[in-house]
């Protein structure tokens, strides 16, 4: 084999190795357990926070307590009818300004989107209500001392740093707002949602990239 086709093998397999590499990586970060903040069990009743899986996100559900609508009370101002009624959930999830506020399908992504996303881009805040879910829905549940819950919301307001991306959303009940920190391949949203479990004191993954990630470490930490 002469020395040009050993090279251009290589520069066909390096991305799969690579892209292999990253999710052995992920699927380990997932399991090893991540440094935990130490929160005091507070008062009052435990909470039930759920986890909602896409093909490539996860956010948090949550109950629309009093509670979670104070913490979150910044979110009328991006027009999501936060203290609606018949509001009994609130979804809320973090990730890469370009690629998350795109309108529509994944299909919709430009190629220089995704590239943007993985090699750093600003990062965006959502949050969404909805109101009685569909019985029967079965997603991952995760119960939280009273202490930990008032710790996840200080966490996810914190997380907002500015005003509502203006023409940002998917729906009439939701809206993005500026956050901090840079998305990458490195910081994901999957990333956000471990490392806001174990700011709440609650077990978690060291490194969660991928959905998968965030799965093994809630089946491995739970």
């Amino acid at each position: 084999m002469s020395q040009i086709s050993r090279v251009l093998r290589w520069a066909l397999l390096w991305p799969l190795v690579a892209a292999l590499l990253y999710l052995a990586a992920a699927a380990l970060g997932g399991l090893v357990p991540g440094a935990e903040v130490e929160v005091a069990p507070g008062e009052g009743a435990p909470v039930e926070i759920g986890l909602i899986a896409g093909p490539i996100h996860y956010d948090f559900l949550l109950p629309a307590t009093p509670e979670t609508r104070a913490a979150l009370a910044f979110a009328a101002e991006g027009g999501v009818p936060l203290d609606a009624p018949e509001v009994a959930h609130v979804l809320v999830g973090w990730g890469a300004a370009g690629f998350y506020t795109t309108a529509g399908s994944y299909g919709d992504v430009t190629a220089s989107t995704v590239l943007r996303a993985a090699t750093g881009d600003a990062s965006v805040l959502r949050v969404e209500v909805y109101a009685a879910l569909p019985e029967g829905l079965d997603y991952p549940r995760l119960r939280l001392t009273a202490g930990q819950y008032s710790a996840l919301l200080a966490f996810i307001a914190h997380t907002r740093s500015g005003p509502a991306v203006e023409g940002a959303g998917f729906s009439q009940t939701d809206a993005f707002f500026e956050a901090r920190g840079r998305f990458h391949l490195f910081r994901t949203c999957n990333t956000w949602i471990t490392d806001a479990l174990r700011a709440a004191g609650h077990p978690a993954g060291a490194w969660t990239p991928t959905p998968y990630a965030v799965t093994l470490s809630l089946w491995w930490h739970g």
